[in-house]
């Protein structure tokens, strides 16, 4: 397991959480298949662009640990995440099937979409 940082996100007109993101630091076996960085945004603020906007502040946490590289992935179904990431110009690397031996595997998992954004 990787350490990580977890923060809440914030509404800064009112002050409500409206969501999470976390990053995952370094890299293993099991990071290009869940990626590096997950975030999740309640439903009532979906499509604001905070996702992207997470993402491109938790970056700064990946460069000050000197990464230089960062996977973003996300179930193929998952439109609104491909469409957040490829914001990001995160380079897509492969559809993948997750590998048994992968710790978050289930019976029926749908395929992953895995990018490599380089930092």
């Amino acid at each position: 397991m990787l350490p990580f940082y977890y923060y809440d996100i914030y509404d800064n007109g009112t002050g409500e959480r409206i969501g999470k993101i976390s990053i995952r630091i370094g890299h293993n076996y099991h990071s290009y298949y869940n990626g590096h960085i997950g975030y999740e945004i309640d439903e009532p603020y979906r499509g604001n662009s905070y996702s992207y906007h997470g993402i491109r502040l938790v970056v700064a946490v990946a460069r000050a640990h000197q990464m230089k590289s960062l996977y973003l992935t996300c179930k193929v179904s998952n439109v609104a995440s491909r469409k957040i990431i490829e914001r990001t110009h995160a380079t897509l690397q492969e559809v993948a099937k997750i590998p048994r031996d992968c710790f978050f595997w289930h019976e029926g998992i749908e395929d992953y979409c895995i990018y490599l954004l380089r930092l």
